[in-house]
């Protein structure tokens, strides 16, 4: 019998069970989830391409700090200074160094600076362009304070309109290169454009308010108070009134002498000198160089002057007194009469104010700007300077109603008054007085021929202050003697002088300008510590 097969059973496709339709929806899903999460992916990278492509800076070597000057290398590259620039080098490309006085970023593709050399500023700007100045140097432009040092290459381009915040206006500067020269390590006391601004701005600051900045502030800080506009000017006048005073004198023979500021007695009052330990003794620092210039007279040098510091142990706290200060002093053989120096001096004065008014206008008025005054004015006509006795000064006074009595000495409030008399009087800020009573002046001083109670000595004025005191010295020694001894002086203890005329002295006379004074009262700074680079008053040894 045959063995049995089992059934076959067909299977056809049809009868195979497919995804189901939520399957089927699921897997749509997760694709359409993985194309989206690959355009994502897709998309981020070409944004970060984008943002890697916009971080290369491609103005890195234009901007940043240079290296420490160590005069590693000397190119000569021509350099320029800022009041050189003006519309006729437009398009032209320049490289200065300055400092940066304000920055002020417009956004992040912009920057304006003001760059100032001395009393001369020009606007600066950068802006973002492809290639040449990016937002990176943008930035790190705009972060630069106030008062850093710079090195600046840029394209000088006419200004559309007056730039009024900068001494040159009509120009700007496009900067393609910048670096930093010297940053600040510590903060600024104050800024110098706060230091720059008149009186009468912080005065009048009803919607603004301005920051003033005190006197003793800005000599606390006197280097940064020097880097003002107004004070490069002053200086700039007190070196030229120093020059006109060298010049005068070279074409009139006279001879420059540098004195010893040590001396061994104290040559007017003992009160008011300065008694320095000196090895195992004691010395005492120059009133004036008027042992010296005398002297020198003696010694047949007919003509002299001297430029130094003179010292004055006065507790005077006032606007127009320091313990240390500039004398320009000069001494000259008489042939005839003293008046000679007096009208030498005259004439000199007169040299320094016409050189202070024809080649330095433009200092003065920047000056001005912050400390406005009358245009000094003296007499230039044929009537020449004004020159009054001492009695005739007093007479003006008692005229004004100031008694008599009270005018054995005109003091500083008279000589005020005396001053405000003679220019509505007279119109001149510039005056002489003669003939001083002898008990006024030093033992040096020679009495008038016939009135021994008078002098042959003058103080020159500006503004209504003495700014020069002179006279004809005694060169006959017993008179000489006499003279001292009747102030107090022993003349044993100056023996070297006197010694001097005993071998024969010529008639002279001469007298002694304070320099900061001059400068003070020409453009009425109103503070003699205004006029001196670092003062020295009885308060202040510092800086």
């Amino acid at each position: 019998m045959a063995d049995e097969q089992p059934p076959v059973i067909e299977q056809t496709v049809g009868d195979e069970k497919g995804p189901s339709k939520n399957e089927i929806k699921k897997r749509a899903k997760e694709a359409e989830k993985a194309k989206k999460a690959a355009e994502k992916a897709a998309k981020q990278a070409e944004l970060e391409a984008q943002k890697a492509a916009a971080d290369v800076d491609y103005a890195s070597e234009l901007y940043g700090k240079a290296p420490l000057n160590q005069s590693q290398s000397r190119p000569r590259q021509t350099r320029v200074q800022i009041a050189s620039l003006n519309p006729n080098l437009d398009g032209e490309t320049v490289l200065l160094r300055a400092r940066v006085q304000t920055s002020r970023a417009q956004g992040n593709k912009m920057v304006f600076l003001n760059l100032r050399q001395r009393t001369d500023s020009v606007q600066a700007l950068l802006t973002v362009t492809p290639e040449k100045v990016s937002k990176q140097m943008v930035k790190w432009t705009a972060s630069l304070q106030d008062e850093s040092i710079v090195l600046v290459e840029g394209v000088v381009k006419k200004s559309p309109e007056i730039i009024k915040s900068a001494s040159v206006g009509d120009v700007e500067l496009h900067v393609s290169k910048i670096y930093l020269i010297s940053g600040l390590e510590s903060r600024l006391p104050f800024t110098v454009e706060d230091a720059n601004r008149p009186e009468t701005d912080v005065n009048a600051g009803e919607d603004v308010q301005y920051k003033r900045v005190l006197l003793d502030t800005r000599l606390n800080n006197r280097v940064i108070d020097l880097r003002t506009q107004t004070n490069q000017a002053v200086f700039k006048l007190q070196n030229a009134i120093g020059h006109f005073f060298r010049d005068f004198l070279d074409s009139q023979g006279f001879m420059e002498i540098h004195s010893p500021k040590l001396q061994g007695a104290a040559t007017e009052s003992g009160a008011s000198v300065f008694k320095v330990n000196y090895f195992k003794g004691s010395a005492f620092l120059a009133q004036s160089p008027q042992l010296a210039k005398q002297m020198a007279i003696a010694a047949d040098f007919e003509r002299v002057y001297e430029i130094g510091p003179v010292f004055r142990a006065e507790d005077s706290n006032t606007h127009r007194h320091m313990t240390e200060f500039i004398g320009l002093d000069l001494e000259m053989t008489i042939e005839e009469h003293y008046h000679e120096v007096m009208e030498l001096l005259d004439s000199l004065f007169i040299h320094m104010f016409r050189g202070l008014r024809e080649k330095y206008s433009n200092e003065i008025d920047v000056v001005r700007k912050q400390f406005p005054a009358d245009e000094f004015k003296w007499r230039e006509g044929p009537e020449g300077t004004l020159k009054l006795t001492f009695k005739e000064a007093v007479d003006l006074l008692v005229e004004d109603g100031v008694a008599r009595e009270d005018l054995d000495d005109i003091d500083t409030e008279n000589e005020k008054r005396l001053g405000r008399l003679v220019k509505a009087k007279y119109d001149t800020d510039y005056f002489i007085i003669d003939k001083f009573p002898m008990a006024l002046r030093p033992f040096y001083t020679m009495p008038d021929p016939e009135d021994p109670t008078l002098s042959n000595s003058y103080d020159f004025f500006m503004r209504g202050e003495e700014i020069l005191s002179g006279a004809q010295r005694i060169h006959d020694p017993a008179l000489l003697i006499e003279k001292m001894k009747s102030k107090g002086i022993e003349p044993e203890s100056m023996s070297s002088y006197v010694d001097a005329f005993k071998m024969g002295c010529s008639p002279h006379g001469g007298g002694g300008i304070g320099l900061e004074r001059v400068l003070m009262l020409f453009l009425k700074l109103n503070n003699i510590r205004r006029a001196s680079l670092f003062p020295r008053d009885p308060k202040r040894l510092e800086p």
